[in-house]
């Protein structure tokens, strides 16, 4: 039942790459994985207009539909409740259908779920009925519209019932609240005793109301209304929710503004969520997963953008149903978590959001610069900084504020953003400097935690991750300082910097357990807890890469890397706990922290696994989101997860563009990096849109066994460059490379020395774009490849996917050995390109295709003891002997 869509502009190679691994995907992935149904409709030309998933209904799955001001969140069984900020309306909304003298529950009937990034509809259907409930919030408005859609061939009436909850965002509340019918209006009234606050729901054919009451002798907590009688055919219904911070008069006009004009509304927000994806960085990948986790991501991030009325505009954490309390998941405002996404929109190319975003966490940096961990929407009302324990709790959101306005700065070119929050960007260092010890390692304990809130990983005086993070605000102010004009500032934090790195390295490196040491005790002791939390200073590029080497193997390991992503700490350490938020627990956030590591370090193999793994966990789960936080033992999420969790949307995006395409973009230098990793089953792909000041580039790759093509397309006036350092395997040597550029004959250019890495090389190109197309082609021999393609196990179900721990190839190069780690008695298929590079191999299977092209090496460990039908992980080698090549000498 898989209905599959992808259209797009591809070259009419691309588009013959992208056909080839959609039946690929389609055989091979499907039979494991329970893929949504997925669709995609786009124009035949320009970039993606509409998305769409949709699967058969699972009850449990978190519905959201949310706009910058108002929200509603639900499950797939039809129930929800709605919130305008910073007020929540209403709870237990369902709907009932009153058909041939029958009462029947509609969450008895739901059967599809249909998401658009802009709306959601649930589909119910009886023997003779069919009705469509398409929920919407517009971008702008405090208020949402419910429409629904019926097709019957008998009388059918559908009745909406809620239980009201007229409250305040915790952690403040309001006094007594009270509802009423308002029969001009259709609808029902929330108010309460200030005149304040006001909400209204109700439909224009909307009667026959059941109030909420209560009395001495019975009470009843359900409010509903129908909304007439459809005889037969079909016909339209609505109902309108609008809510209010400035009283009555307010909710009134947005309810009839969204009542006369909803459908306007909703191609608006189409048309918002469209230029969205059309003016950031644009994908045409052949993985069709991918592809489609990529482009919602984009939206699950900017979905995070809330308005309130009271503090600002900013990016909240995370969304899920609040239940019976005023806590709806994380939707409030994080500074790290608006940190970590900011990284991601800058990538995509939205300066806008992440400058918001910035802007309003700095409105609540303390006097003596530390950055705030948390602002709920509820802080107008009560004294937030001073009589809860949240505000700044955390030590780690200060270092990532400088970190987060360097990467704004470079990537968006303005400048002036940096000097007009300088002494804000220093005061934050000064903070930072404050929590030094004798080491000048910046500390947790008594300053706020790091990473790590609780949990038996506690106490520390010092996280890896927290000193990392100092280390790179040193080197991110300092190049704040030189872009602005600071040289004494820039002089002495650029020192500081090159004095603390060594030390860093040395004093976090555990010899002991072969990897760097998840913190410092209180004692000023190493914990040799090895944790994903170490993949952080990776992500910068702070660590030494034979040592960020070892300590990535140990994290590919199965007993760090599970099929859905990284646990922070191994399943085998007597502190593991699956089920542990802090000590156990697998976040999509930790994935994308291993996977740009894991590309900066060359360990391709745990980088795309990982990648994947946050992928595929947006097409599954909450359709188009990616959840907070799962069980490190079974593929499902936490019961306390919120399903919709920015920072885990933005790491699908930052693991792709920064990890896999190695895409980095400095305006002051104007130059693009470009460094791929490119999976060996890609023959093609495109990146279109990059932003480079007020040029655009778009990329486009093409490979065959002997080529590498790269089509560099520029638009705009000003110069700029292209650095170009693709990764190839250690067989791969370059004859020749030419360049053509417009208005010039194709030029030969010569062949720089590659930069040999433990398992591949780099050369680097640097290049000038001209304005028009540039083509750089690479003429190749002895070209190799393997790629790994990973799934998710079923739901409950734990993981059984393979490992495959480090590559080693022989100073020859005529040998390489695979260290993997596997289920006994389970296949496993790799892809091989170029296939006739391999002589034997010892430890799996070749299978090779007729086109000679491309192969499977099959892997499969032996069982130790075969009445065992499943066995926990084992060790092993597969090893590949290759044909001697005479190598060429130098160039």
């Amino acid at each position: 039942m898989l209905r599959l869509q992808l259209m797009r502009t591809f070259s009419s190679a691309a588009q013959k790459s992208l056909r080839t691994h959609l039946t690929f995907a389609l055989v091979l992935t499907i039979p494991f994985f329970s893929l949504p149904l997925i669709s995609q409709v786009v124009p035949a030309e320009g970039p993606v207009s509409h998305l769409e998933l949709s699967r058969p209904v699972r009850s449990w799955e978190f519905l959201p539909v949310v706009g910058t001001k108002a929200a509603l969140f639900g499950t797939e069984s039809g129930q929800m409740e709605a919130w305008v900020y910073p007020l929540k309306i209403l709870r237990n909304f369902h709907v009932t259908f009153h058909v041939g003298g029958r009462s029947v529950p509609a969450e008895s009937l739901v059967r599809t779920i249909i998401v658009h990034p802009e709306s959601a509809t649930l589909v119910y259907a009886d023997d003779d009925y069919s009705v469509r409930e398409t929920r919407f919030v517009p971008i702008q408005d405090q208020g949402a519209a419910i429409i629904f859609e019926v097709a019957t061939s008998q009388p059918l009436e559908i009745e909406v019932g809620f239980i009201g909850d007229f409250q305040l965002q915790w952690p403040a509340g309001l006094g007594g609240t009270f509802l009423q019918w308002n029969e001009a209006q259709h609808a029902v009234v929330f108010g309460e005793e200030s005149k304040r606050f006001a909400a209204l729901i109700g439909s224009p054919s909307a009667a026959s109301p059941a109030l909420a009451y209560q009395t001495n002798f019975s009470a009843d907590e359900e409010t509903s209304f129908r909304l007439g009688v459809t005889p037969t055919g079909s016909d339209t219904k609505i109902v309108v929710l609008a809510g209010s911070t400035e009283g009555y008069t307010s909710a009134q006009q947005t309810y009839q503004h969204i009542s006369a004009t909803y459908r306007d509304l909703l191609a608006d927000s189409q048309r918002y969520y469209a230029e969205y994806l059309k003016r950031t960085v644009q994908l045409a990948l052949p993985d069709p997963q991918l592809q489609q986790a990529y482009d919602w991501s984009r939206i699950s991030m900017i979905q995070g953008l809330v308005t309130n009325p009271y503090l600002g505009t900013g990016l909240v954490a995370g969304y899920r149903t609040s239940g019976t309390s005023q806590r709806p998941g994380f939707a409030w405002f994080f500074g790290r978590d608006s940190f970590w996404t900011s990284f991601a929109l800058n990538s995509v190319g939205d300066f806008s959001t992440t400058r918001i975003a910035l802007e309003f966490i700095a409105k609540f940096q303390r006097d003596d610069g530390k950055i705030p961990h948390e602002i709920a929407q509820g802080a107008s009302f009560v004294n937030w900084f001073k009589d809860f324990p949240y505000g700044y709790a955390s030590a780690d959101a200060t270092p990532l504020y400088i970190i987060a306005v360097n990467d704004y700065v470079v990537r968006s070119g303005d400048v002036e953003f940096a000097k007009q929050h300088w002494d804000s960007v220093w005061k934050a260092y000064e903070f930072l400097q404050s929590t030094y010890d004798a080491q000048k390692v910046p500390q947790n304990f008594g300053f706020g935690h790091g990473w790590v809130e609780g949990g038996p990983l506690l106490p520390v005086k010092a996280e890896f991750y927290q000193a990392g993070l100092g280390l790179e605000a040193l080197r991110a102010l300092a190049n704040l300082a030189r872009l602005t004009g600071k040289s004494e500032p820039r002089t002495e934090l650029q020192a500081a910097f090159e004095e603390q790195l060594p030390k860093f390295n040395q004093t976090f490196w555990s010899a002991k357990a072969g990897g760097y040491a998840f913190a410092l005790d209180q004692q000023n002791q190493r914990v040799d807890e090895i944790s994903v939390l170490t993949a952080v200073p990776m992500w910068f590029g702070l660590t030494d890469e034979e040592k960020s080497v070892a300590t990535l193997r140990h994290l590919a390991d199965a007993d760090h890397q599970a099929d859905w992503g990284m646990r922070i700490i191994s399943s085998r350490s007597p502190l593991y706990n699956g089920s542990g938020y802090h000590f156990g627990s697998v976040w999509p956030l930790f994935t994308g922290w291993a996977a740009v590591a894991e590309y900066r370090y060359h360990q391709q193999f745990s980088a795309y696994e990982n990648l994947r793994a946050n992928a595929l966990l947006a097409l599954d789960g909450s359709l188009g989101h990616v959840a907070e936080v799962l069980s490190g033992d079974f593929y499902q999420p936490l019961s306390t997860n919120s399903p919709h969790q920015i920072w885990s949307a933005a790491m699908v995006i930052s693991p792709l563009l920064r990890g896999l395409f190695g895409l980095d973009t400095s305006v002051p230098t104007s130059t693009l990096h470009f460094a791929p990793h490119v999976p060996a089953n890609w023959q093609d792909f495109s990146i279109d849109n990059i932003p480079l000041g007020t040029t655009i580039v778009s990329l486009h790759y093409h490979k065959e066994l002997d080529t590498i093509s790269i089509d560099a397309l520029r638009t705009g006036e000003s110069d700029c460059w292209l650095e170009f350092s693709p990764a190839l395997s250690p067989l791969t040597e370059i004859s020749s490379i030419e360049l053509t550029q417009p208005g010039k004959s194709a030029r030969s250019i010569p062949v720089p020395r590659a930069t040999q890495t433990d398992n591949d090389q780099h050369i680097s190109l640097r290049i000038p774009l001209a304005q028009g197309k540039n083509q750089v082609s690479l003429r190749l021999k002895n070209d190799f490849g393997l790629t790994y393609g990973n799934i998710l196990p079923p739901l409950g179900s734990p993981s059984e996917g393979l490992r495959v721990i480090s590559e080693a190839w022989n100073p020859g190069h005529t040998q390489l050995k695979l260290a993997v780690s596997a289920i006994p008695g389970k296949s496993y298929s790799i892809f091989v390109w170029n296939p006739s590079q391999i002589a034997s191999i010892r430890g799996g299977s070749l299978l090779r295709d007729a086109t000679g092209k491309t192969a499977e090496l099959v892997v499969d460990l032996p069982r130790a003891n075969s009445a065992l039908p499943s066995a926990p992980y084992v060790h092993g080698d597969v090893v590949i002997e290759f044909a001697k090549h005479k190598k060429q000498t130098d160039h």
